[in-house]
């Protein structure tokens, strides 16, 4: 059997995402709207508490920032 990067890709999308117990929210925000609403998040789920803290971002090309936030799902 040829194995190609389309068959990969296929399989690869077919999975379903492991569940780590995170919950994860995006957003996309203008810069400083983007700092208050993780400044919140934070302050809402504390790391302490929660493992809370942002995931990953990155600039889009219009200069709004696309942002993920994780936290656990309870604090016990």
């Amino acid at each position: 059997m040829v194995s190609r990067p389309r068959d990969l890709a296929d399989r690869m999308a077919g999975r379903s995402r492991q569940e780590d117990g995170f919950l994860r929210e995006t957003f996309t925000l203008p810069r400083d709207k983007a700092r208050t609403r993780a400044r919140d998040f934070l302050v809402r789920y504390p790391k302490q508490a929660y493992m809370s803290g942002v995931e990953s971002w990155r600039e889009l090309p219009d200069g709004d920032i696309e942002f993920t936030m994780r936290r656990l799902r309870s604090a016990d």
